[in-house]
């Protein structure tokens, strides 16, 4: 590309920017529109949100929420068992040898870390302001109701398998192109409108022997009527559900209990078998395991190659799966240990756990910050970016039957034992107080307004409950700068163990000799195959721990629009066209063998509190957010850190050390917007490569 093709193209990007800006500008209008007219029914004497929500393409909580007039009886009602912030009666201890109850519940400050650099004089930070009323998180009932919590679930335990997964016969397509890559061989498929049906027929007719997997490279065909679809997940559930002749959705088969279509904007997974049952194929996205640029489908199809022989190298019987996910269960189940106190595996908490830890563990830290937090101008954009993350946190996880450690409990023990227990593999809810004199980030995760959300206050004398792991419990505690007030409410503590230790150590050798391949290759494309191999790898890693967490079941069904007051109350509308309603409804937790959703939050916990502060041993320095002056923090991003000054941080390409992924040099307009931070973000790694290719 020249100079004048490049302007001409970004010419061409201003307009669709400008046309997609008037798009959300009419989208906006329409949904006012839509909520004057679902208040105006709502006048109706015989109105529900029952009725409206399926006509009005909401749910009946989004209905109930502009109309709560509406809210179903059921809903009304105040919860007369709601938690209160005293001392839990009953046992202090279930599970453990009870302590003798006493009234203090707070938690002492612990000696603070190295001091960190001097840092520039900030004026305190004024209480956040909330635009709507956060939820209420679950807490763990008082009494017998709640120390019945404290068990697994009979029969259910992650075992070792006695059996080798099936290898699936795959291909590779660039849909933009038609390029099919099988094994050693290169087709071109003439794909027409690049349907389910044509993919289906393409591929079969070059390959009549069969396949079972087909991986999208490029073209992303399910979105190739998105502008008939006022959202993604329409475009895609519409290319999913679209005729195909001579084949229908599968329905599952064998050990593999997958069977549907995967409604996702960015990565679905179509599953679907011949009429007459004897084909089974899945067509899946690559984007799942990687990040593909303008890689064919030759480099991605190696890429898979130099995964398979580097896993093998560690397990003998390694099987790529379809999803990063299921191959890093798989993965683990193989490391189960045969002899020792988990030979018989490790057993699944209770459902009610569960879904606490559910409710209560959030993932990765996604924060902005914007002004008056950093300037208006920012002096420059830096992304650190923690290499490997998650797989620095792996080496002690939660294990054995959980204890309930209640504010009692907590406040009989020593200050020695209370510091061991928030050191361990614990879930803690806190009632939190941030100094008065506190200038820098918040520290531990509150809730926010909506499904999940997270935010992190950071006001000066703020207080709020919340629940937080171990991690950041002992970060609030013992940070450099000073120590919040912290007062337990009630606790979750288990036996410290190493269930994930060696699956973990596994998949860093794995990428550690990838990375390594990548850099020394000579040729070109191995090289960068090796590169896809070893984010392949990370993929396993991050999305395996997220498997862990398992969420509620979703089921998705259709209604037709005549018919639209069949639609389940309970059930939420994900997309509607002329002739079908399409909706999903939770029905709880699946009996999953795998499912150890404390070990994901234990991870998660680790994670965000090494976004805050990280020691390096060798280096002797700490590193992380608080470990940089108060407003030069622009935005948190799961692992990476956004900031407006370069930091010297060691990096020695190991798990968790922050690697400098871009710099942007100002002044730059302080992004308000992840859209725009994502755009700064994009040009700071461009300038960065243009720099170092100087």
């Amino acid at each position: 590309m020249d100079a004048k093709s490049y302007n001409a193209a970004l010419a061409d990007l201003r307009t669709v920017r400008d046309q997609i800006k008037k798009a959300r500008a009419a989208l906006a209008k329409q949904e006012a529109d839509r909520d004057k007219r679902i208040m105006q029914l709502a006048a109706h004497e015989k109105a529900t949100a029952q009725r409206i929500a399926p006509a009005a393409g909401l749910s009946v909580a989004d209905v109930v929420a502009l109309v709560p007039d509406l809210a179903p009886d059921s809903l009304a009602v105040d919860d007369p068992q709601a938690p209160e912030l005293s001392a839990a009666a009953g046992a202090d201890i279930v599970g453990c040898t009870p302590a003798p109850p006493q009234h203090a519940a707070a938690v002492p400050t612990m000696p603070p870390a190295p001091a960190r650099p001097a840092l520039s004089e900030a004026a305190p930070l004024e209480p956040p302001v909330a635009s709507e009323t956060p939820r209420d998180l679950p807490s763990i009932p008082t009494g017998g109701v709640g120390d019945a919590w404290f068990t697994h679930t009979p029969g259910l335990a992650s075992t070792r398998p006695n059996f080798t997964q099936q290898a699936r016969t795959t291909v590779f397509l660039d849909t933009t192109t038609g390029v099919l890559v099988h094994r050693n061989q290169t087709h071109r498929l003439d794909l027409a409108d690049r349907s389910a049906a044509d993919i289906l027929t393409g591929v079969f007719h070059a390959v009549p022997e069969g396949v079972e997997r087909i991986y999208i490279t490029a073209g992303d065909p399910w979105h190739r009527d998105t502008g008939r679809y006022p959202y993604l997940r329409d475009a895609v559930a519409a290319w999913l559900n679209a005729p195909t002749p001579g084949w229908r959705t599968d329905t599952g088969r064998g050990r593999d209990r997958m069977a549907g279509h995967f409604v996702h904007a960015r990565n679905p997974v179509g599953r679907y078998q011949r009429d007459n049952g004897d084909s089974h194929v899945e067509i899946r996205s690559v984007g799942e395991w990687f990040d593909v640029d303008v890689d064919d489908p030759a480099t991605v199809r190696d890429a898979f190659v130099l995964l398979w022989q580097a896993l093998r190298r560690h397990w003998n019987d390694a099987v790529i799966m379809g999803s990063p996910s299921q191959t890093g269960r798989d993965l683990w189940t193989r490391t189960i240990p045969t002899r020792g106190q988990y030979s018989d595996g490790f057993p699944v908490l209770s459902e009610e756990l569960r879904g606490l830890l559910h409710a209560t563990a959030g993932q990765g830290r996604n924060e902005l910050l914007t002004p008056p937090r950093v300037p208006e101008q920012l002096p420059q954009l830096v992304e650190y970016d923690r290499t490997f993350a998650y797989a620095k946190h792996t080496w002690k996880s939660p294990v054995g039957t959980p204890c309930r450690i209640t504010a009692h409990a907590f406040s009989a023990w020593s200050e020695r034992e209370q510091m061991r227990a928030l050191y361990g593999c614990g879930h803690w809810q806190v009632r939190v107080t941030v100094p008065d004199t506190w200038n820098h980030v918040g520290l531990l995760p509150a809730p926010a307004p909506g499904d999940r959300a997270w935010h992190y206050p950071a006001g000066s004398g703020t207080t709020f409950t919340t629940w937080a792991g171990g991690p950041e419990i002992h970060t609030a505690l013992a940070n450099s700068i000073q120590p919040w007030k912290i007062e337990i409410i009630d606790g979750i503590l288990w036996d410290d163990g190493k269930p994930l230790d060696d699956w973990a150590k596994k998949l860093k050798e794995t990428w550690t000799n990838l990375s390594a391949q990548a850099h020394f290759q000579g040729d070109a494309q191995q090289a960068r195959a090796a590169h896809l191999a070893s984010r392949a790898v990370r993929s396993i890693l991050l999305y395996g721990i997220g498997a862990f967490a398992q969420r509620p079941r979703m089921v998705t069904g259709t209604t037709p629009r005549t018919l639209e007051r069949d639609v389940p109350p309970d059930a939420e509308i994900i997309g509607f066209d002329d002739e079908l309603i399409t909706w999903q409804k939770p029905t709880g937790f699946a009996r999953d063998p795998n499912a150890h959703p404390e070990w994901a939050a234990a991870i998660w916990s680790g994670a965000r509190a090494a976004l805050l502060s990280q020691r390096h041993r060798d280096d002797d320095t700490y590193v992380g957010a608080l470990h940089t002056p108060p407003g030069t923090v622009v935005a948190f991003r799961t692992d990476a850190l956004y900031l407006t000054q370069p930091q010297d941080w060691p990096h020695h390409h190991q798990p968790g050390d922050y690697l400098l992924r871009g710099h942007l040099t100002g002044p730059a307009t302080a992004p308000t917007t992840e859209e725009e931070l994502l755009t700064l973000r994009d040009a700071g790694r461009g300038a960065l490569t243009a720099e170092r290719e100087a």
